[in-house]
């Protein structure tokens, strides 16, 4: 349920729980009474309008959200600005006020971006809460209606049906086969059967209380009716709530990873100033020559933004799934996304249309195509060229009569979807089903019971111009041809049902191989009987006229075939688990090219856990399971070392949804399913899902160029400060601190720019996915990092040590300010080639790219030609060769990089020879234990 900031005091919630009336002990009649509603027509506009300003809105109270000063606050407790305070401090003492400036500024900074980030991050889960809050339908003044669980007041009327999550206490008026799930508040793991009788004591613990329902325990089975009895901090889930104190959240594996990388730099940094004073005291210097050392080394080793970047990073990944219709309710998901790596799907509405179509037909012995997609009435029949059209009249009737679904012009269903299907089916045949109905009423009926397979119907039709008697009758095809003593030939010519028996069995037997559910079709002329058949209907289901049969199916999404193709080219395994028949399933994955493999349920749990690891590489297609064959798929999966993402839109597919990586809920799903899944698809497509993935993956290829990025540069700052002190170059001073921050501030943040909104690389869904185990700070990267950053020390010493003119650390100087224009430069120009690893960071699109990076380059000119920033900073004017030197030994950098990333990406595609497709076999790798995304009904 959704929270508030404010809560009655616990004294308060004491005496109000104690004054509650034991509902339970109560008769239906008796609570409705003392709580002033009425069962049929439920409360009035003005009743709620009085009881919510008494009681309330239906919300359980958290505690209150930080103020934007206590987050403020919390950001300039983070180590790295209280190591730049420390800095400008220092500074301050040392009379080097500029630096001091700039450096609080720096801080000011650090902590309005990541207030302003957090402060957001609150926003998005807020309005992610509200969107996930419970849907009620309640009966207010006569109607019912849907609103906002937190709408709700004592003596309200609700609804309830399996799927719902219960939005308030209540004391049920009716149900039927009800039953609900109460382990949240009672912890029995078993769902519990309510009904509406009273209980006669008192003293009845909670978890036997039958006939109350209680907020936020799930429906698993039945419906019913309850009043409300209370709301908000009043109900056992608000009781439980209010004496739980707030729990500090934790962070996410990324945030605790790059935490533990920043105080490793913290350790690296203080080493090395420590060094540098050392050497600096064994020389003699002055303390406010070790103290300026000191800064301008503190401050160049110190990754003031890496944090903030990160949760930006996320932030924006998260706003970009928004809009692509997959909602996330956690930051750190867009990166578990990313390291998906198998998917398990679902594949009513998911993978298909969720809409019944028939695809096939046999009439009169011959066999049609039916055209057309989902509910949409156009579409042709066709049939073989030379025969002549068919009448089908008598199967129009059928398709009409023998069904009630309604299905609008527009495609809105109100009914079975199988009887729709054969109302559109009907409409493409030229016959309209309402029309039809109202002109020929039902004189009797026998009505589907799962226990016979069929259904009847009797009306007087006209056939052949002549008003007829006639029974209509649709049902499973085994059930309708062991009922029939005749059957069609073309031309309506009715011959033994034996004459045609084989025939019709197999193209039974065709359509259900084709994944088609099969129905058949029967007539029976019962002129003058109508008395009879009143009295006993079910006695004239019997020496039928076979008509025909059509096959149905739930088509597949139009993007579903080539989302899956795109799966498997990014290295992702997927499987498709359903309720349906294995060989329903079969057919539909041999479409969709999900690759070998299809097993039913009574297989699958007889198989042993270390059987089906050992066969999971090769079963793609799971028919016939049930809510713990899908728990067991994910468990097994993750045991093998996968990363699980699990999509279902069911109430038994909640359990699976919360075991998995990532449980993805279908927006159209139970609000069970939502709660547990940690991502919601609001457009129940397949497709969707992948895109997420996409998304995912480049969110943490952005991030970890960043990082890349970023330690590489500071691992060059690190040595060239080191270098210079134990060397006594430029008396140990290699830049001024204003420097090193003028580069944090007005170079570095370009490329990072570059690097966040580059798009992604056209090959990023042709690679295999990331090792959720491998840290971004692994050794090959660590290597990296440091490789890189020793290359850019390098050329920037060079730079120093081969300008000419003498250093010195109190006035502007050639050497020191070249060094100046090459680690601006090289570090430019390593933003655009670090952009993208291993792939070339030259490749296109690159023209934003060098606009954005245009900018860093021309104010590292004005800050060396331009007068106030030559005083403020200590550079001074460079010549031209000396500009074009400048330039070579910052290209060093990018050229450098890019050949090393060419010979990885050579020895990697020798590593790697193509892989043999087999014929028929699905496009994309196929590893066995590879991270599962498991999607269920």
């Amino acid at each position: 349920m959704a929270t508030t900031d404010s809560a009655p005091s616990p004294a308060h919630r004491a005496d109000v729980a104690d004054a509650r009336p034991a509902w339970y002990a109560q008769d239906a009649a008796t609570v409705l009474s003392a709580l002033a509603s009425n069962q049929q027509s439920g409360l009035t506009a003005a009743a709620v309008a009085e009881r919510r300003e008494r009681y309330g809105p239906n919300e359980i109270a958290s505690e209150p959200a930080p103020s934007v000063w206590t987050i403020a606050l919390s950001q300039l407790k983070d180590p790295m600005n209280l190591m730049l305070v420390a800095v400008a401090v220092v500074s301050v003492i040392i009379g080097e006020i500029p630096t001091a400036i700039v450096v609080g500024v720096l801080v000011g900074l650090n902590v309005v971006l990541g207030t302003q980030q957090e402060v957001k991050a609150r926003a998005s889960v807020d309005a992610l809460a509200k969107m996930q809050t419970p849907q009620a339908r309640v009966i207010r003044d006569g109607s019912l209606t849907q609103l906002d669980a937190t709408e709700l007041v004592p003596g309200d009327i609700v609804e309830l049906e399996a799927g719902d999550i219960v939005p308030a206490d209540g004391r049920l008026l009716k149900s039927a086969t009800l039953e609900t799930q109460e382990a949240a508040l009672t912890g029995e793991s078993a769902p519990v059967a309510k009904d509406a009788q009273p209980l006669g004591s008192t003293a009845v613990p909670l978890g036997d209380r039958s006939n109350m329902a209680f907020q936020n325990t799930s429906v698993t089975r039945g419906t019913a009716s309850m009043v409300v009895t209370e709301t908000g901090l009043n109900t056992e889930m608000g009781r439980i709530a209010s004496m739980l104190s707030a729990v500090a959240p934790s962070k996410s594996p990324l945030q605790r990873e790059l935490a533990s990388l920043t105080t490793v730099l913290g350790v690296i940094a203080w080493t090395a100033v420590a060094i540098i004073v050392i050497i600096g005291v064994i020389r003699g210097q002055s303390v406010t020559t070790l103290l300026l050392l000191g800064i301008s080394m503190g401050v160049s080793a110190i990754p003031t933004g890496l944090p903030t970047f990160v949760q930006a990073m996320l932030a924006y990944g998260a706003r970009q799934l928004a809009d692509a219709k997959a909602v996330v309710k956690n930051l750190t998901d867009v990166e578990t996304l990313g390291a998906t790596s198998a998917i398990n799907s679902d594949k009513t509405g998911t993978l298909t249309m969720n809409q019944m179509t028939v695809r096939s037909l046999y009439f009169h012995g011959r066999q049609y195509v039916v055209g057309g997609q989902g509910y949409d009435k156009s579409g042709k029949i066709t049939h073989t060229a030379g025969e002549d059209t068919p009448d089908f009249t008598l199967l129009a009737y059928g398709l009409c009569l023998d069904s009630d679904a309604t299905v609008s012009d527009t495609g809105e269903v109100v009914g079975d979807p199988t009887e729709a299907a054969l109302v559109v089916l009907a409409a493409k045949m030229g016959a309209d089903a309402p029309l039809t109905r109202r002109t020929y009423p039902r004189v009797a009926e026998v009505p589907f019971d799962s226990a016979y397979k069929f259904m009847a119907t009797f009306h007087h039709l006209e056939v052949d111009g002549i008003i007829r008697f006639v029974e209509l009758v649709k049902g499973g095809p085994d059930v309708v041809l062991d009922r029939c003593a005749t059957a069609y030939r073309p031309g309506r010519h009715a011959v033994p049902i034996d004459d045609m028996r084989e025939e019709i069995t197999a193209a039974n037997r065709a359509m259900s191989e084709k994944g088609l559910r099969v129905l058949a079709f029967a007539a029976r002329v019962l002129d003058g009987r109508e008395e009879a058949v009143a009295a006993e209907p079910m006695a004239f289901v019997e020496d039928l006229t076979f008509v025909g049969m059509v096959g149905i199916i739930d088509p597949l999404r139009p993007a579903a075939i080539d989302a899956v193709r795109t799966a498997h080219e990014a290295g992702i395994d997927v499987r498709m688990i359903t309720g349906d028949h294995a060989i329903t399933a079969s057919a539909i994955g041999a479409e969709l090219g999900l690759g070998p493999g299809a097993i039913g349920g009574a297989e699958l749990q007889a198989m042993s856990d270390q059987e089906l690891a050992a066969a999971l590489p090769n079963l793609h297609v799971f028919g016939r399971v049930t809510p713990q064959d899908k728990l067991r798929l994910a468990d097994i999966m993750q045991h093998g070392g996968a990363v699980v993402a699990m999509t279902g839109d069911a109430v038994n597919d909640a359990a699976a949804l919360k075991k998995a990586d990532i449980g993805v809920a279908m927006g159209s799903g139970s609000e069970v399913t939502k709660q547990a899944g940690k991502m919601v698809l609001t457009d129940d497509n397949f497709g969707t899902l992948i895109t997420a993935i996409r998304l995912g993956r480049s969110i943490y290829d952005k991030i970890v160029s960043y990082i890349r990025y970023q330690m590489s540069k500071l691992f060059s700052l690190v040595l060239l400060f080191l270098v210079a002190s134990i060397f006594n170059i430029n008396d140990g001073v290699a830049l001024t601190p204003l420097m090193v921050l003028f580069q944090h501030f007005f170079i570095t943040l370009f490329p990072v720019a570059v690097i966040m909104l580059d798009p992604p690389p056209p090959n990023l869904m042709n690679k295999p996915p990331r090792d959720p185990a491998m840290p971004i700070a692994n050794r090959n990267s660590f290597l990296q990092w440091l490789a890189y950053g020793v290359l850019q020390f390098a050329v920037t010493l060079a730079a120093m040590l081969l300008a000419p003119g003498e250093m010195s650390t109190t006035t502007a100087n050639v050497p020191m300010t070249m060094a100046f224009v090459v680690l601006s430069f090289s570090s430019i120009l390593s933003g655009l080639v670090m952009r993208r690893d291993p792939e070339s960071g030259l490749t296109p699109p690159i023209l934003g790219a060098l606009r954005i990076l245009s900018i860093p380059a021309v104010v590292t000119v004005f800050a060396v030609e331009i007068g106030f920033l030559q005083d403020l900073l200590m550079t001074t004017s460079l010549t031209g060769s000396q500009w074009l030197a400048c330039l070579g030994w910052s290209l060093i950098v990018p050229v450098v990089i890019e050949a090393e990333s060419a010979v990885r990406r050579a020895r990697r595609r020798r590593a790697t020879p193509p892989a043999r497709i087999p014929v028929g076999a699905a496009v994309g790798p196929r590893r066995a234990h590879a991270p599962t995304v498991a999607v269920g009904r």
